[in-house]
């Protein structure tokens, strides 16, 4: 491929080269040099106007073309004018395989742009999950991009951007990826119900859709679950989330000791303590408790609890138990709570991601063979990991954030304002998707945390369009540019895909 710039100056992490006229080098675009042993990887981080005139000389003949007759020219333009490009280092490869780059290219080296046959070092790993094919500036080639999936997911997966650039249409790609295989499940809290795909593509397509389990309180779609919770599936702990005063706290845990499993039926209908507290501490955690769990007291003599939503004093008593053991065996619990409030949302998810880091420490302790690992899936993560809740004190989300890969489960946590996540649970996150940040401050917090050198990317993440991102791993030798595929399309060729395979292989058989 001809070259289309040249190296002339610069150090190391700051190469300048100089654009052949007419070739429009992008921001972000991969560049290659190449000698007899050797190619070296190169990212533009910058772009900006050389000129061999000098500024007043440059501003004089703008204002004669500006001001005096027309048809003013130079002479040798494109030498004389031109484009200057400033890279850094990524990657050398050669027949010892690829290294991160330590070393400077040859003075004058030839520049041109990278092909696939240049990024034949990306295989697809043990466990795959793609993410994406890599892209060069704007430009996509055909290299599919594959991390371990058993390895990021242990580790978490940060997925940072603003507004309509591409989270949820990530999300859905990925989750469409682990389903292809039974070496991770999911739990994903869906407060848009959009994963499953009620009235549209979705999950519920998948050719492996024997893995996808849909729970929703309403309108059961045939061959999936209405939610029901049994009250005796909760426990104080999945209350952290709410601010209680000392002596509320206290009531509720003088309740959970006495009357164990049964603790909140006792504290609805009034039962007694062997300790008294005050009637407005007992009335207020009444009130709010059967407020939230949509519980109300009918009898005069006999009084009972009739519920009126999800959680049941009758109903559900296996609902955690068969969710938990669902994504132990490789499955994707989609739950729907697109009806709930948000604090209905966060008690099912802290209940749900408790009882499932449980089991898995409890795995664990017991020396049970090794299950699929788990992913959670957080939509707002600030609601669960933000500085002002945890400010109050950890809760599920954020132990599992430090301690979940010694067991197996990880966060996959969406959010639009990363710069509010405590620093010691972003660096936790060891791969970050980059989509679309456009606020200093938010793209900061992310260069910071990532597993590679981002200082000079910042204009990079920036100016990234809907489905381009940037993934940083401690997986992955440098930080990828890829282009997240459209999730219809995608979903539509691994249909196809399957229905070839599954074709071929009947008539292998036959």
């Amino acid at each position: 491929m001809d070259a289309i710039a040249k190296v002339i100056s610069g150090e190391f992490g700051r190469i300048i080269a100089r654009e052949k006229a007419g070739c429009s080098i992008e921001l972000g675009e991969l560049l290659v040099a190449e000698d007899k042993t050797r190619k070296m990887i190169f990212q533009v981080y910058d772009l900006v106007y050389g000129s061999q005139l000098s500024q007043q000389n440059l501003e004089l003949a703008s204002g004669l073309a500006l001001e005096g007759p027309s048809g003013l020219q130079f002479f040798d333009q494109h030498l004389r004018n031109y484009n200057l490009v400033v890279l850094k280092n990524l990657v050398n490869i050669d027949e010892g395989g690829i290294s991160i780059s330590k070393e400077l290219p040859k003075f004058f080296s030839d520049l041109r742009r990278i092909q696939d046959s240049d990024l034949s070092f990306l295989r697809k790993p043990q466990n795959p999950l793609f993410i994406g094919r890599v892209r060069s500036g704007s430009k996509m080639l055909s290299s599919d991009f594959f991390l371990n999936c058993k390895d990021v997911i242990r580790h978490h997966i940060l997925i940072p951007a603003t507004t309509g650039r591409g989270k949820s249409n990530l999300t859905k790609c990925m989750l469409w990826s682990i389903a292809m295989e039974d070496y991770a499940g999911a739990l994903v809290l869906d407060p848009h119900d959009e994963y499953y795909g009620r009235n549209s593509l979705g999950l519920k397509d998948h050719p492996n859709k024997s893995k996808i389990f849909y729970y929703t309180p309403s309108n059961t779609p045939p061959g999936c679950f209405t939610l029901k919770i049994n009250l005796k599936s909760l426990k104080p702990s999945h209350f952290q989330f709410l601010m209680w005063s000392d002596p509320q706290q206290e009531a509720i845990s003088a309740y959970y000791r006495k009357y164990d499993e049964d603790w909140i039926e006792a504290l609805i209908l009034e039962r007694p303590l062997e300790f008294e507290f005050r009637d407005e501490t007992l009335n207020v955690v009444r009130r709010r408790i059967a407020g939230l769990l949509d519980l109300r007291v009918e009898g005069e003599s006999e009084k009972r609890i009739v519920p009126a939503g999800v959680f049941d004093p009758n109903s559900g008593a296996t609902t955690v138990k068969d969710i938990v053991e669902k994504i132990r065996a490789g499955g994707i619990v989609i739950i729907d709570t697109s009806s709930f409030s948000g604090d209905v949302e966060l008690l099912i998810g802290s209940l749900l991601a408790s009882e499932l880091y449980s089991r898995y420490r409890h795995a664990k302790a017991l020396g049970e063979p090794e299950g699929a690992v788990a992913l959670i899936v957080l939509e707002e993560a600030l609601r669960v990991l933000g500085k002002s809740v945890l400010e109050r004190g950890p809760n599920i989300f954020s132990t599992i954030a430090r301690e979940g890969r010694k067991f197996g489960v990880g966060l996959l946590a969406i959010t639009q304002l990363p710069s509010l996540i405590p620093k010691e649970i972003l660096a936790n996150m060891n791969t970050k998707i980059i989509l679309g940040l456009e606020m200093q401050a938010e793209r900061q917090a992310i260069i910071e945390s990532a597993a590679q050198d981002l200082s000079e990317d910042s204009r990079s993440i920036a100016s990234l369009d809907v489905g381009e991102a940037i993934i940083s791993s401690n997986f992955s030798k440098f930080a990828i540019p890829v282009k997240i595929p459209n999730f219809q399309e995608f979903a539509k060729e691994g249909i196809r895909d399957y229905t070839v395979k599954s074709k071929e292989f009947s008539e292998l058989k036959d």
